[in-house]
């Protein structure tokens, strides 16, 4: 999203440039609670190996496209998984105001992600998993959509069939959830580790929306200040490919490097920090990341590919 260079937007990007001209590795320490504040954790993250240090505060989190599969979030709750099967995976991430460094505390976090097989809830129909049947047609492509047109929060799919918003299917919602970040910017979620499909590497979507009212019925109003992607590391992925029930997805596998969504820029571009049993992955898997965002500014998708190093688009 191309920003006018004036208000708080043109701030916020002078304070980037500041910093990032006063050298890469700089770290805008502001207190937290009486902490230093924390961004990424640093370290490389591995299965055997624990993210450490601290975070950075002169990047906002890639914006990247939503995708086709955009649903209403009409579930509220942490625990996505339902019945499906897969490798247990715990998601925890943290929202930060990219510019103070702050907590964004009481956003709504959107994520939603493909099944084991590569399936999407809603759109069973249209999804092209892997699991040995014949793929129905119409592959998942992640194009770009459009602003949603639901009251948020709101998921934005991945996959699907070619660009724009899709219609859902079916009432499936499995492997899709909303939750509250906490007052010190935290929201976790319970899943599984998700499969691939047709043309696109391992990921979850997720959005974040703020200025909007909890209510009995969920959340309401607001904005959507981030519309992003989460990423795996080929090695996580390897190993997951040796587990059942992804062992029997015959769809050939994008990495990440061929993606051509994932911006190839690291944990500022939505890769996750892992932490699993590198001999027992199907035991479980711990990801993490903290997320810089802009809360004044609205981001509801976004209409350009992120990714100059992928040579075509997915199909």
């Amino acid at each position: 999203m191309t920003e006018t260079p004036k208000g708080p937007a043109h701030k916020r990007d002078l304070t980037r440039r500041r910093v990032v001209v006063a050298g890469g590795a700089a770290v805008a320490a502001v207190g937290v609670g009486g902490g230093l504040a924390m961004n990424a954790f640093a370290g490389e993250t591995t299965a055997d190996t624990e993210a450490t240090a601290s975070e950075t505060c002169y990047t906002l989190t890639t914006e990247t496209t939503e995708g086709p599969y955009y649903i209403d979030a009409d579930k509220i709750r942490q625990d996505i998984t339902e019945d499906q099967e897969g490798i247990p995976l715990t998601l925890k991430l943290k929202v930060i105001d990219a510019e103070t460094c702050k907590p964004v505390k009481n956003a709504a976090v959107d994520i939603w992600h493909c099944s084991a097989l590569g399936v999407y809830s809603g759109y069973e129909a249209m999804s092209n998993g892997g699991g040995g049947g014949t793929p129905p047609s119409g592959s998942p492509s992640d194009a770009p959509s459009g602003t949603p047109t639901g009251e948020p929060p709101s998921g934005a799919p991945s996959g699907g069939t070619g660009g724009g918003h899709s219609e859902p299917t079916d009432d499936e919602r499995y492997l899709r959830g909303t939750w509250k970040t906490d007052r010190h910017g935290y929201v976790t979620f319970k899943t599984v580790f998700p499969g691939w499909y047709q043309g696109r590497c391992v990921h979850i979507h997720v959005k974040v929306h703020v200025d909007g009212e909890w209510t009995d019925a969920g959340y309401e109003g607001g904005h959507t200040c981030h519309t992003g992607q989460l990423f795996f590391d080929e090695k996580s992925v390897l190993a997951s490919a040796a587990v059942s029930p992804y062992s029997t997805n015959t769809t050939t596998r994008t990495t990440l490097d061929e993606d051509t969504i994932y911006p190839d820029n690291g944990h500022e571009g939505g890769l996750l920090y892992l932490k699993y049993d590198k001999k027992h992955i199907a035991k479980g898997v711990h990801a993490h990341l903290t997320m810089g965002v802009a809360p004044d500014e609205t981001h509801d998708s976004t209409d350009t590919q992120p990714s100059t190093s992928a040579s075509a688009s997915a199909s």
